[in-house]
């Protein structure tokens, strides 16, 4: 016997047993379900009717995700099945399907929003830090005012030292000034110093963070480094474990729905 997806077989509304009219038919077949697991990447292409292709999902690590709240989008690995409101099988053996619940890595979002708001969300907010930044602040504009002013003091201080280096060197030895300078380029190599900002990269930041609003139940799961996702494509159809973050509302039902399936 096959799988089919016809409805001869079942009853009527009203109870009564439908009579078959015909044999089963090549478009009322049914497949195997993918049953798609968390691991490497394997896919099957399947030939189905009119000459298409469905792209059967066998095991998937990655998705495209995207978070709403700010309009992003990101590649990102999939760790577990955490709820799913169908079958608790399919949370205990990992399998993705749509609708289901899932776990996924916080890195590229976390990245982004340090990148775009200038905020690490991994770090605990601190009174210390807010402090530090605003006199940071005020540190980058009194050091541009003194750089002006150092930059005339150097020039004059580089035409006195020019002249009493050029007396000693010819003094010192060829080999010992050779080795100097290999010491004093290797220190150069060795230091990197961080990329400073421009004034209108700070400017853009400012005006960002005026609008920036980050809920305190997504902000503490970005510290443990996993986020709540749901999927919203097909594996078995598609190929693909695309979904988006949850949020608000949303995010709030499904917390109750999996505390208490942990309760029983």
């Amino acid at each position: 016997m096959g799988i089919s997806r016809d409805s001869v077989h079942k009853r009527r509304a009203t109870g009564g047993r439908q009579k078959r009219i015909r044999m089963k038919r090549k478009f009322e077949l049914g497949r195997q379900p993918a049953s798609t697991k968390i691991g490497d990447k394997k896919i099957n292409r399947v030939r189905v009717r009119g000459g298409h292709y469905k792209f059967r999902a066998l095991r998937l690590d990655h998705g495209n995700f995207s978070w709403a709240g700010e309009a992003v989008t990101r590649k990102t690995r999939i760790l577990k099945v955490v709820y799913n409101a169908t079958n608790n099988e399919l949370v205990r053996t990992n399998t993705l399907v749509k609708g289901s619940i899932v776990q996924i890595d916080s890195t590229p979002f976390k990245s982004w929003y340090l990148q775009f708001y200038n905020v690490d969300l991994g770090k605990k907010k601190d009174e210390k830090e807010d402090k530090t930044k605003k006199d940071e602040e005020k540190k980058d504009e009194q050091e541009k005012d003194q750089s002006k002013k150092s930059k005339k003091d150097d020039k004059k201080d580089k035409s006195k030292k020019e002249g009493k280096e050029t007396k000693g060197k010819e003094t010192k030895e060829k080999g010992k000034s050779s080795k100097k300078d290999k010491k004093s380029d290797d220190k150069k190599e060795t230091t990197t110093e961080p990329a400073k900002k421009s004034r209108s990269l700070k400017a853009k930041i400012a005006k960002r963070n005026k609008t920036r609003v980050l809920e305190q139940p997504l902000a503490d799961q970005f510290k443990t480094g996993r986020i709540y996702a749901k999927l919203t494509s097909r594996p078995g159809q598609s190929g693909r474990a695309d979904g988006y973050i949850l949020e608000g509302e949303e995010l709030a039902f499904y917390s109750k729905k999996m505390l208490m399936k942990k309760k029983k």
